[in-house]
């Protein structure tokens, strides 16, 4: 089963909650056990698993990847601009698998599953794939 979402990402740089649309799209699909695979089919947007109890943890680290990769550098030679989006969404990947259990999505007391956007704002895919494991 495939699910995609279409989501609108609200500045250049940051992370967007979507945990409730993966945990409501395995809801829907009304399996109970499954492997899935989660997917932001773009170059420079990623996904990553991290606390979403703490916003500042979310800021600290848009903040350490700035420095890792600043937005602006006269050594890059793409012509976009965005050459730093291309490094965080490849240091971060594009992809993540999880657990589904008993209908539920199977994530750490404080995990939340981020889109990542570094090129934005702009609407983004994200991609639910779902392999029935029972």
């Amino acid at each position: 089963m495939l699910i995609q979402e279409r989501i609108r990402t609200p500045s250049p740089q940051c992370f967007v909650d979507v945990t409730h649309y993966i945990a409501a799209a395995v809801k829907q699909s009304g399996i109970k056990n499954a492997h899935i695979l989660v997917s932001v089919p773009h170059t420079t947007a990623a996904l990553t698993v991290n606390e979403n109890a703490d916003p500042d943890v979310v800021t600290d680290l848009l903040r350490r990847l700035e420095s890792i990769a600043p937005s602006r550098d006269s050594l890059d030679r793409h012509s976009e601009g965005n050459s730093h989006a291309h490094l965080k969404s490849s240091l971060l990947g594009s992809c993540h698998p999880f657990i589904v259990n008993e209908g539920e999505l199977v994530l750490g007391t404080w995990q939340g599953i981020y889109l990542c956007e570094f090129d934005g704002p702009r609407t983004r895919s994200l991609i639910i794939s779902m392999l029935k494991s029972d």
